[in-house]
């Protein structure tokens, strides 16, 4: 079932996490030191981020200042192809160079407020919530070419050290696979 994001109120700061990545390796929200941070709540399964994940992939690379980390909160007992291995799968096939990061008790997805996949969270320097959303107005089935032009307008005012204006489109995805 198709989710629209949370609009978290901008200004939110970051919720500190630290989290196992895909090399076993814990990462921490203090690990992160660009002058902006991009959080993803993504996963292997949905359609909605298989949609974009080729895009997101060469979209992130090279990004000067801006660090980029991905979250997978969905049950894996529910949804075994979001686990580690199927995510080292997607992170190999969408060119995913960033952390891919496992939030296997959710509690990181639910201190964010994130609802789907994908959910993105762009943080300035002082890591308060700059901008949360959509990636771009595409979605599976609707048309629209995969561009990323609301984040990477967003991610540019952030460089600026601007606010990013509203109103800002929610992210559409999966529902996050909460656990029961």
């Amino acid at each position: 079932m198709a989710l629209n994001s949370t609009m978290v109120p901008l200004g939110t700061p970051a919720p500190d996490f630290t989290l196992p990545d895909l090399d076993g390796g814990l990462r921490s929200l203090s690990d992160f030191d660009s002058h902006a941070l991009l959080v993803a709540f993504t996963c292997n399964h949905c359609p909605y981020v298989r949609h974009i994940e080729q895009t997101f992939g060469s979209f992130t690379t090279g990004q000067a200042d801006l660090d980029v980390v991905a979250i997978c909160s969905n049950d894996t007992e529910s949804h075994p192809d979001d686990g580690p291995e199927g995510l080292a799968e997607q992170a190999a096939r969408a060119h995913w160079t960033f952390p891919y990061l496992v939030d296997e008790s959710q509690e990181v997805a639910r201190a964010y407020n994130a609802a789907c996949t994908p959910d993105f969270f762009l943080y300035g320097p002082d890591r308060k919530l700059a901008y949360r959303g959509a990636f771009d107005g595409s979605t599976p089935g609707n048309g629209m070419p995969v561009t990323g032009e609301y984040l990477a307008a967003a991610i540019e005012l952030v460089r600026k050290g601007e606010p990013v204006p509203t109103p800002h489109y929610p992210s559409t995805g999966c529902g996050i696979k909460w656990r029961a």
